[in-house]
């Protein structure tokens, strides 16, 4: 038998109800509000960060120029970021910027790997075998610096990438090589405000962890 407090429509539970729906509707409008407020500091970050990738032309001599790695396209051609890429670095080594051109990054969706079609570009452009090393094993932005790291004995490097992506190389190569200089690419307005964008979320998301991960070592 049905208690009084057991009663659906009993005040007691009509209370509980509404409070509820209170917590919900106060919940959905702190959502909205961080998502309007976040937004606009999204794309001011954004902005700020392709801005900064834009420098003015390298001066001097390097030991090697590194190309960035990117997406290969089905069929093993090279998408318009790897290729913007790739003809930057060939143009800085055709000024005598460095002897050498090291292409990064592995397989991805589609083979063979990033450094591989970005070879195969640089040699189409003119670029002897001699001048090319590749590094076909790694999958980040920290890799290609990590990976690359182990087969070269360089320490001034230039790194070829997007204008969005300049800090983020310069940043994670700047980890193992002692002198390091981006060099940005400017890609058409909306592939540069996409990988604005992912960037900013990238780079949140690398600062988060490596942020935990000293935490946890600290408490360990």
């Amino acid at each position: 038998m049905r208690t009084h407090s057991e009663n659906p429509g009993s005040p007691k539970r009509q209370g509980e109800a509404l409070g509820r729906l209170k917590r919900n509707r106060k919940v959905r409008a702190l959502l909205v509000f961080v998502s309007l407020a976040g937004l606009p500091l999204w794309c001011v970050l954004a902005v700020i960060i392709d801005r900064l990738g834009l420098r003015s032309p390298p001066r001097g001599s390097f030991d090697a120029i590194v190309v960035a790695g990117c997406r290969v396209l089905p069929g093993g051609q090279p998408s318009g970021c790897l290729a913007r890429r790739v003809t930057k670095a060939v143009d800085l080594w055709r000024r005598g910027l460095a002897p050498t051109i090291a292409m990064t990054g592995g397989v991805g969706t589609f083979p063979p790997s990033e450094a591989a079609v970005a070879a195969q570009v640089a040699r189409d452009l003119g670029v002897p075998e001699s001048a090319l090393i590749l590094e076909e094993h790694s999958t980040s932005t920290l890799e290609n610096a990590r990976y690359l790291r182990k087969l070269v004995k360089f320490e001034r490097i230039l790194v070829v990438t997007d204008s969005y992506h300049v800090r983020r190389c310069e940043w994670f190569f700047g980890k193992y090589f002692r002198e390091v200089r981006g060099v940005a690419v400017v890609s058409p307005l909306w592939d540069r405000a996409k990988g604005a964008f992912r960037e900013v979320i990238a780079i949140v998301c690398h600062v988060a962890v490596s942020s935990f991960s000293s935490l946890t070592s600290l408490g360990s």
